[in-house]
Parts: structure tokens; sequence; C-alpha cells
């Protein structure tokens, strides 16, 4: 196992070593106890979960992982749905021999974990959803189906996600431009494929949740105007183990800019049989 150090993440985002599986898959491993997985989102890197990583190998055994076609992980093929990401995370477990984990996806990394969940259930522990969607609107869907066309024709635009998820405020800058790199280096071909299954998954696992008997976290930040409040609320109020918690003054990238916050109602979902209060 390796060890991890409140240095090693320091002010230039550096990268983290990474272990490659049989199929492809990389990942950053750190920590010993209960098993605690990570999966980012779009256009990110494992390294978009560091103040996590930092926190939770204290007492967990955690797994960042590099999703397909981002980071050092390879590609699936184009076409691909949110259904062939939970697939690709379900070999994960096999070829790592992980019987159950706890999971935590930040946006289509969340999607990952709700289907997750609800494919094979009994090797999940707990379920947490970060600035995850649920059941778009109209002019949301539309929105980003549009966005999804636009990636496939022009390529990554680093810009447009960046309006969308951080305000202007002093202390999201660090995390803005640490995004900002994530996204200039991403593999354009993996970011567009990763793109379309994101647009097109809101509704592939929503009618999960009833059935969910695990703890599962729904958490946002309160000016995240695509992975709403309402949308966390809405889930947490059918799943049967559910809660949801909204970070005031924060948007999409809230485990940067709210790491402490976040830590805080990771560890409480972390540690709770059942709702908490």
């Amino acid at each position: 196992m390796q060890t991890v150090t409140s240095h090693t993440f320091g002010e230039g985002g550096a990268s983290l070593p990474r272990k490659t599986t049989a199929r492809g898959t990389a990942y950053f491993e750190a920590g010993d106890g209960e098993t605690l997985i990570l999966i980012h989102g779009v256009g990110m890197r494992l390294e978009a979960w560091a103040p996590q990583i930092e926190a939770f190998a204290k007492t967990h055994r955690v797994f960042a992982l590099d999703m397909p076609g981002h980071g050092a992980s390879e590609k699936i093929p184009a076409g691909s749905t949110v259904r062939d990401y939970v697939a690709w995370f379900g070999c994960f477990l096999e070829d790592l021999s992980i019987a159950r984990a706890s999971i935590a996806g930040h946006s289509m990394g969340a999607l990952i974990s709700g289907g997750a969940v609800a494919t094979f259930s009994d090797r999940i522990t707990r379920v947490a959803y970060l600035n995850g969607v649920y059941r778009r609107d109209a002019a949301a869907k539309a929105a980003v189906l549009a966005r999804a066309e636009a990636i496939r024709k022009n390529g990554v635009d680093a810009e447009g996600p960046l309006e969308r998820w951080f305000g202007e405020d002093p202390e999201s800058q660090r995390a803005r431009e640490l995004t900002r790199t994530w996204l200039e280096m991403v593999d354009p071909e993996g970011y567009a494929i990763a793109y379309a299954a994101f647009a097109g998954g809101d509704e592939i696992y929503a009618d999960c949740w009833p059935s969910v008997e695990c703890p599962a976290l729904f958490l946002t930040g309160s000016g995240d105007p695509n992975s709403t409040p309402e949308m966390a609320k809405q889930m947490a109020s059918v799943t049967p183990k559910g809660w949801a918690r909204i970070v005031d003054g924060h948007r999409h990238m809230v485990n940067l800019t709210a790491p402490e916050i976040v830590n805080a109602l990771m560890s409480e979902w972390l540690t709770s049989r059942e709702k908490p209060r």
C-alpha cells in the first residue's frame, strides 16, 4: 500500500503514481481498512479527488480511478453508454478481486455509481452521488445534447465548463486553474465518448433508487446549475436510506472548492448504517 501525506498533492497539482489493471484501467491506491472507490467526472482525472484521497486514506483502503479515455486509462468504444461504463467498473472490481466497497462518484462518476448500485448491489456497501444529474428537464436535456454534439464536431471546450462549474470568488481560483489544466490534458476522443454517454445517461438508472437499501448520500452545491439541489433532494426522497446535503455557495466542483465540508459529509456517510437525522 502507498502512504499519502499532505505534501503529495502540492501546490502544482502534481500527478499521482498509477497502477494499471490487466484490462487497462489506471488507478491510484492508498491506505488500509474498508474499501472506498472514487470515480471522477467527464474531462477530469483521478487527481480531482486529491483532498478526499488525502483525508480518507487515513481510515480506508482508497482507490481513485481514471475513467476510460481519461488520465492513463484505455478508451472504450465510441457510442458507449452509461451501461458500458458501469460494466467497465464491474471489470475493475473483478480485476482487483474487490468483494465489497463503498463507491463515490462525481458528475459522470455519479451516474456510474448509481448504475453500479443498481446492477450489483450486493457488492456496494454505500453509495455517494456527488453533483450528479437526475431526470433533466427538457431545456437542460436539449442544452447538454447540444454540447455533446459540439464536442463531437469541435473537440474539447475548456472555457464552457469552467464558467458553469466555478464562481468568481478567490477561494475557487486554484481549483479552477487545476481543472483547466486537466481539461487541456484530456484525450479529445475519450472526452467526446464520455460526454455523449453523460448527455444521454440521466434516466438510465433513475428508477433504481427506491430499491437501493444501502446508505446513499446525494450531495451538490447550492449554485450548481445542472446537478441541482432539487435533483439531489428528489433522489434522496425516494431512497430508503438516502439523504441530501447541499453545500451553500458552491457549484459543480464542490469537492475541490469546499473540501473540508465535503470530507465531513462523506465521513458522516462512511460511518452511517442508517439515514442520518
